[in-house]
């Protein structure tokens, strides 16, 4: 059993080592701040479940909830976060619009009467009010 334990250890480890650093370059790499996003949401989010997956694997049963617990906080945590930044981005024209195939956001603020201006900031940012 022991064999297994490390062997299956051995893989997630160094697997989230690499998921995580592809997750940094990605940070440095990517043009803009929404291939970013992806970078450091995607990536370094399964980064860091194989390491805590590989870790609760070597611990006692009585310990791993621990590791549950902080891999449902990444799980719901990141993604709320990428949104929030990449809203504020587009709000702020952070990000290269010529990039986008489709434009969905600029379409639903429109309907919802709150259009981002040509320059500069929105007209009215109903983002804090929800």
């Amino acid at each position: 059993m022991t064999v297994v334990r490390d062997t299956v250890t051995a893989v997630l480890l160094p697997a989230g080592a690499v998921f995580c650093l592809l997750g940094a370059v990605g940070l440095l790499r990517f043009p803009d701040t929404v291939s970013r996003l992806h970078a450091a949401a995607k990536a370094q989010t399964l980064g860091v479940l194989f390491v805590l997956v590989g870790a609760a694997v070597q611990m006692p049963l009585r310990d791993a909830p621990v590791l549950l617990l902080v891999a449902l906080f990444q799980l719901f945590t990141v993604p709320i976060t990428s949104q929030i930044i990449a809203r504020t981005a587009y709000r702020t024209h952070g990000l290269d619009r010529d990039r986008l195939l489709c434009d969905e956001l600029a379409e639903r603020l429109a309907r919802d009467g709150t259009p981002v201006a040509a320059e500069g900031r929105a007209t009215r940012d109903d983002d804090a009010e929800r």
